[in-house]
């Protein structure tokens, strides 16, 4: 998504404008390319300083405006309230496990990850993964450096007609499912966002977790550490577990419960199990890192030569792109667009923003919920960061501190503001239209826009008037009884106090009922003179409105 350019400038004492250069820091280490590329980039400046103790990163962290870390650095809530200046957190690799993300959002600052730079490094280890514990790899080798010849001891079984099952559907377990389809396995895999159509594509059986314990000779798991998967495989799944099944987890630490394994590891119910992530890292001596049956490996999914590249190459051209225009790409807690869907959206996130912003100051008292309404071809896009947008042009106005892409929706749950949205590709009149309506405890306030071209945003109704209102600038907003005179008293107002009129856009609900009139202004109207606006007769509300 598009946010906009976090450039700052400041005044030298000859009062020409600079720009202000960004600062990055490289808090852990990770290729040079990725590093060339901060270098490289204009504006920006980059310090490279790993393996700081946390009170040192405390230390220095409000000098940067980023950071670019992998999963040594944890930035805390303690880290963020000293980063005064930190807009986006960079996490080269998939978990962000070691960042605070209600936090980094409640400041507005962006928290990126790099989903695609290693899927196929922690695919293929999970599969080696899965390969030596059915050839007791790791053990086999380990005797024979002790110069034993043990083969009846290590007997293996092959993978060959066996039933994979695959917990989670993402980029990781997709690459997995398919290599298993590979290797001749029986794939089954649960994920309750992946459609039955697209599980047929893959070739693999959707089925629930329960069925993936019952009837897996292997189990591989691919999903994130949430309140849901923390120790998704515990005792009580375990005895679900059909005898003699391995266990791998390439994931993240704590999906597995590592006492509940070593339990089940010695009731036979588990034959081995692959642990390259544990709770804590590096991990504590246990019975279980000294059992046989276990194989450890020290988090290296995503440790191959092209994969350590890839990330931070990628991770460094994100935060290029988010500080120097505004795009966030593979935002964790922002609606990220890719500059070629951006091209496309752009003029909607505008016009999204600035109604929210338009009835925000007409007044919310009491705002309750916000219902978004998509139709004709905007239905079809990517929403999100238009909810998202409208969220901050209603909080932006209202709030001392403000609002942004990041916390606006954190701020609508935490005031309990509900929001509904609803698409149709049918509409009247208009290629697109945005609809949205704020109901309040003393009723219900409604806006409509659309795009005219490729990038002309009009409001085309408020309430119960239709119009076509340029949203721009210094605007006026008066409702009125219709009847004569009402324009040119205003028209006298405004001239007298020496205001210009740029534009004027008039509806009204009914021959002599209520009346709109919505008034482009070029300078801010004085309290003195939205007081004579009121005074005027006929006149209901005068509002004024700054975009």
């Amino acid at each position: 998504m598009e946010l906009q350019p976090p450039w700052r400038y400041s005044r030298s004492s000859t009062l020409s404008i600079r720009k202000v250069f960004m600062k990055v820091l490289v808090a852990d280490s990770m290729s040079e390319k990725g590093i060339d590329i901060f270098r490289g980039a204009k504006g920006i400046t980059v310090d490279v300083k790993t393996g700081l103790k946390p009170e040192e990163l405390k230390e220095i962290i409000g000098e940067y405006d980023g950071i670019a870390i992998r999963s040594a650095t944890k930035i805390t809530a303690d880290i963020i309230s000293a980063a005064k200046k930190l807009k986006v957190v960079g996490r080269a690799g998939i978990g962000v496990d070691n960042v605070d993300i209600a936090e980094a959002s409640k400041k507005g600052i962006v928290v990126m990850n790099t989903p695609g730079g290693n899927t196929i490094t922690t695919a293929e280890h999970s599969i080696a993964m899965m390969l030596s514990l059915s050839r007791n790899i790791p053990q086999a080798t380990a005797s024979v450096r002790e110069g034993k010849w043990e083969k009846k001891k290590f007997i293996g079984k092959e993978v060959f007609n066996k039933t994979l099952g695959v917990i989670g559907l993402g980029n990781i377990g997709r690459i997995v499912a398919a290599r298993g389809i590979g290797l001749k396995m029986r794939v089954i895999a649960s994920d309750p966002f992946i459609s039955q159509e697209a599980a047929d594509k893959l070739g693999v059986e959707l089925v629930h977790n329960d069925e993936i314990f019952k009837q897996s000779d292997f189990i591989t798991v691919h999903t994130p550490k949430t309140e849901e998967t923390t120790n998704l495989f515990n005792r009580k799944t375990f005895k679900k577990m059909k005898k003699g099944v391995f266990i791998i987890n390439c994931a993240r630490g704590g999906i597995v419960n590592q006492e509940d394994l070593l339990w089940a590891i010695g009731e036979g119910i588990v034959a081995g199990a692959a642990l390259d992530v544990y709770d804590k890292e590096p991990p504590d001596p246990s019975p279980l890192l000294e059992n046989d049956r276990v194989i450890l490996t020290p988090h290296l999914g995503a440790s191959t030569e092209e994969a350590q590249v890839n990330v931070a190459v990628l991770v460094a051209e994100q935060i290029v792109d988010y500080l120097s225009r505004g795009i966030a790409r593979n935002a964790i807690n922002v609606p990220s667009v890719s500059p070629e869907e951006m091209t496309v959206l752009k003029p909607y996130i505008d016009l999204s923003e600035v109604m929210g912003s338009f009835i925000s100051q007409l007044g919310l008292p009491g705002l309750r919920e916000i219902e978004i309404d998509y139709r004709g071809e905007v239905s079809t896009f990517d929403v999100r960061p238009l909810k998202v947008a409208v969220l901050k042009g209603i909080f932006d106005p209202i709030l001392e501190e403000g609002a942004n892409y990041v916390n606006a929706p954190i701020i609508a749950d935490e005031r309990g503001i509900k929001v509904v949205e609803s698409k149709s590709e049918k509409v009247e009149g208009f290629t697109s239209l945005l609809g949205l309506t704020a109901r309040t405890k003393g009723g219900e306030m409604t806006i409509s826009g659309t795009i005219f071209g490729s990038d002309n945003p009009r409001i085309v109704s408020l309430d119960t008037f239709d119009l076509e209102a340029v949203p721009d600038g210094n605007m006026l907003v008066v409702k009125n009884l219709d009847k004569p005179g009402v324009v040119g008293g205003i028209g006298g107002v405004l001239g007298e106090a020496g205001i210009n009129i740029a534009r004027m856009h008039l509806g009204r609900d009914r021959e002599g009922g209520n009346a709109l009139v919505i008034i482009s202004v070029d300078q801010d109207v004085p309290q003195n003179v939205m007081k004579a606006l009121i005074n005027l007769p006929n006149i209901i509300s005068v509002k004024q409105v700054k975009l």
